[in-house]
Formats: structure tokens, sequence, C-alpha cells
């Protein structure tokens, strides 16, 4: 926040840097890799809102339901305008407090989804929910909108974490959970429960009692279910090997694996012998490299690794590891 205001530049100016942003970001393979990533997750989220939250009708805490509410309280503007103005100002407040490429990610994003659905829908047109049931000899139809919601907290939560883990979202919501979880200091997750609560909580002017729990219910499910897909991404191993060939190995896991190591000197109680115990933090991928190493080269070795929920630091930077320590 500081800097922004601290900037002198005439908004020419920053509309230039930030075209400027946009053509050096075109040039390079993270942006194509990022923009697929990107398609990938909307579709996702298209798939959530057009199979299973349109056909049942449901309100849960999103942008959509806000403009909702805001429509019904205030008819002078169509959901549609107050979708735009809503997601305007969330985008502007994107730039400024999370950051341009937050921003630019989030623009493309809010901009697919859309078509996205439209195009769900020339392909496969519905007209009810895919859960409805009907009675044979009548014309009776029997629904369960918490079929329909379970689905679709599932389905977009996926979407939120691949979007989350490449710092992109499906707008909306997600942009005011990335700035809760920035300056409240709390997990995304908790963030999109948060700021979907609040929401929620305004359906109350428009909406009987059991729906607005429902929403409740469903905005609470989706972001434990961010967290719980977040914390899988962002998990990594902690592996600590004590071994006779400890330098073999660790010369095996700077050069070939590339990761950092942590050498402590330890004494086993049994034989009370000093031995090299190695440590270091890997992906699955990684640690089978690392076993692979170990059993064609035959190092005897008491090998313990342990789940960590999150590395932060330079751990992911692999150009930078040119210590012997973490």
């Amino acid at each position: 926040m500081k800097c922004f205001f601290k900037n002198e530049k005439s908004f020419g100016e920053m509309v230039s840097d930030l075209f400027k942003l946009i053509i050096a970001q075109l040039c390079t393979k993270k942006f194509w890799f990022e923009l697929f990533v990107m398609t990938a997750g909307m579709f996702v989220a298209a798939v959530a809102v057009y199979f299973f939250l349109i056909p049942s009708k449901l309100i849960i805490g999103s942008i959509t339901g806000l403009s909702l509410v805001c429509a019904k309280i205030l008819p002078i503007m169509s959901v549609g305008t107050y979708i735009f103005i809503i997601n305007g100002i969330l985008l502007v407040l994107s730039f400024i407090l999370i950051g341009n490429e937050f921003g630019i990610k989030t623009v493309y994003t809010a901009l697919i989804l859309g078509p996205m659905v439209d195009l769900l829908g020339k392909l496969y047109p519905i007209t009810e929910s895919i859960f409805a049931q009907h009675i044979a000899g009548t014309d009776q139809v029997i629904t369960n909108p918490w079929f329909d919601l379970i689905t679709f907290v599932l389905v977009l939560s996926a979407s939120q974490s691949i979007l989350f883990s490449i710092n992109a979202s499906t707008g909306g919501l997600d942009i005011l959970a990335k700035i809760i979880n920035k300056y409240l200091h709390v997990s995304l997750g908790t963030s999109v429960t948060i700021g979907g609560g609040l929401i929620c909580c305004t359906a109350f002017a428009i909406n009987p009692p059991a729906l607005v729990i429902i929403g409740l219910i469903g905005t609470w499910v989706n972001g434990a279910i961010v967290n719980y897909f977040m914390a899988g991404m962002n998990s990594k191993i902690r592996v600590h090997v004590i071994t006779d060939d400890h330098e073999k190995l660790l010369n095996f896991i700077l050069n070939d694996v590339k990761r950092g190591v942590t050498i402590h000197e330890v004494t086993g109680a049994y034989e009370n012998v000093k031995r090299v115990q190695l440590e270091t933090i890997v992906t699955e991928d990684d640690l089978s490299k690392i076993i692979d190493f170990m059993h064609n080269e035959d190092i005897k070795s008491f090998m313990s690794c342990d789940t960590v929920s999150a590395v932060y630091g330079i751990w992911n930077k692999k150009s930078l590891l040119t210590l012997t320590e973490h």
C-alpha cells in the first residue's frame, strides 16, 4: 500500500508500464504454461457452475449471490450490471493491494468463465439438475439440492486450488479471499469461508432462513475443501538419512536432485558411534530418485521421512542453492 501511494507516475504511465509487463510475460514459457493451467482451471469452474449451480438455483457465498441480493433490494440495475461493477471494483483492489500479476491473471479468468458456460450450454443442453429423478407414470420430479451443493463446492474448490497454486483465481470471491489472506494472515480456505459467509448473510434480506443456512453450509464446505487441496499441493517431504556413504549421497542430492542439504553429526546410542545424518526437503518425485540411487549404489542407510505442510524461502529457486545448507 505504501509503495502504491508513493508512486508519482501518472495514470497513463502506469497503463504503459502494465502494457509493457503484459508484453514481457507473453515472451516467456511460464506465461504459456500458466495460461494453459488457468484455462483448464476455469473450465473446471465452468463445469461446476453449469451442471450443478445453475440447475439447482442455489445461492452460496459468491459475487453472483451478492449481485442477486443487490438487484432484489435496489432494482435500478440488472444482475449482470451488478456483477460487472462488483468484479470491476474487486479487480481494481487486486491491483492495488495484491499486485499486477494477480490482477492480470484474474482479468483473464473472469473474462473466459461466461463464454465457457455458454459453450457447455450449447454442447450439453440441460433444463434440470442431473440428480433429478422422474417418477414413472407421473409428472412428478424429485430434486435434492444437497447433491448439487456438495458436488458444486467439491468441483469448484478443485478449480480454485489449481488457480491459487499459480497466484491466480476464478475472480469475484477469490479476489476478496486473497485480500483477506494477505492482510489478516489466515489460510486461503478460511479466507474463502469468511468472505463467502459475509456475502451469504446478506441473503437474509431476500431469502428464507433455510435457504441462507444451506448457502452458509456450502460456503464453509468450499473453504474446507480448498484448505484440503492446498495442503496437498504445498506439502513436501523431509528426509533424514544416516549412512556411512553420506558423501556420495550428498553429492547426488546437491548436483542431481538439486536440493539443499543440512548436515548433522549424530551419535547412535546402541553402538555409541558417531555418524553423519543428512536432512533435506524434497518432493515425492525427488524422494523416488533418492531411493532409486541408494538402491542402485547399494548404499546402506537408516532413513526416516515426514510430511512438511509448507516450505518458504529459496527452496523452489534451485539456481540459488549453492550452499550445502538450507
